[in-house]
This record gives C-alpha cells, structure tokens and sequence, in this order.
C-alpha cells in the first residue's frame, strides 16, 4: 500500500446522507487519494468534494479522481469485490443500512467477505470511518498482512 490510497466510498440509499456527511467532513484528506465508488454515491461524492473546494477555498489542492462502477444492485458490489482481489483498494468506507432489506444482500455478504478475506481496512459506520481515516497510517505506506490460503483451498481440492 502506498501513501496514496485507493479508497472505496459505498453507502446504501438510507446511508447516502451520512456518508456526503462523512465526505463533507473529511474532503481535504480525501483528495490525497484516489477513490473508487458505486453509482449513485459516487456522483454525490463527486458534488460534495467539487462544492466544497469551491466554497472554502480548494485551489491548490489536487484534483479528487473518482472512478465511478455500476450502483450496488446492478454489479457495482461486485466489481468492487473483483478490484479488491486484485489488489485494486486500499480502504472501504461502506456506510451499509442494517435495518433495511437489501435485494443484493448476498452482492454484500460478498464485498465484505473478500475485504476480509484480503485483509483490507473497512469502516461499516461513521465512528469506525472517523478513527480509520484518522490513523497516522492513513497518509504512509503500509504492507497489510495477507493470509496465505494456498494450503485451505489445496484440502478442499
């Protein structure tokens, strides 16, 4: 992991207004890093930050490069899911709504699973988002331990 992170931003439709919260908040050290997100919270994402480097005086800070996937429901989990296997993000900050059934619960399960699975950092609510962007290894290289399956995988053959 280098300084410069590749951060996953996702939030369920009842979380959106969280996490453009969170994004309102955080927006400076945000640029520092390339983010990754689904749909729709990806284009509010994108007018957060763009709002308020104009509002409060963005010029000088680099530009904020948002690379933008399907909505969760329609493969955007799972592309997500696919870059993360392939060493493609750093971070998730994934705002989910536990109260509210989800058609693509099981796109979910998925994307939690393999951040897990690849030992990456992941906020599920805005405390843990706060402490994970707060940490002195947010902005310095970092190697994540990864568990090696090779010996799992080759019992199950």
């Amino acid at each position: 992991m280098q300084a410069k992170k590749i951060i996953a931003l996702v939030a369920h439709d009842n979380r959106k207004i969280d996490l453009v919260g969170w994004v309102e908040y955080n927006w400076r050290s945000l640029l520092k890093h390339d983010l990754v997100c689904t749909g729709t919270t990806g284009k509010l994402v994108s007018e957060t930050i763009e709002r308020k480097r104009s509002t409060e005086g963005g010029a000088g800070a680099p530009e904020s490069s948002i690379r933008l996937l399907k909505s969760g429901p329609l493969g955007g989990d799972q592309q997500l899911g696919a870059l993360i296997a392939e060493g493609g993000v750093d971070a998730v900050i994934f705002f989910w709504d536990p109260m509210s059934p989800q058609p693509h619960d099981v796109d979910v399960k998925a994307l939690l699973r393999i951040a897990v699975l690849y030992n990456i950092p992941m906020a599920c609510n805005r405390s843990t988002a706060d402490f994970l962007i707060s940490s002195p290894l947010f902005d310095k290289p970092y190697v994540p331990l990864v568990k090696d399956y090779s010996a799992y995988i080759q019992r199950k053959l």
